[in-house]
């Protein structure tokens, strides 16, 4: 599992609200690690308004 505070890291200056799409693009163009971008990647594809729905959204992501 991804560490929210790892993931906040590689999407600083992000415009939000953001897509999951935009979160993920962005954290690839910011250098995340597989893991990150995997955890963005699983993350439910709808609007976050902002860093702390985000860390929310990937404290409850699980990745087998």
């Amino acid at each position: 599992m991804a560490n929210p505070i790892e993931v906040q890291k590689f999407l600083k200056g992000i415009d939000y609200p953001a897509d999951r799409r935009t979160l993920v693009e962005t954290a690839r163009q910011e250098g995340a690690s597989r893991e990150v971008v995997a955890a963005l990647e699983h993350i439910t594809d709808r609007s976050y308004d902002g860093p702390n729905a985000v860390s929310q959204e990937v404290s409850h992501v699980s990745i087998s």
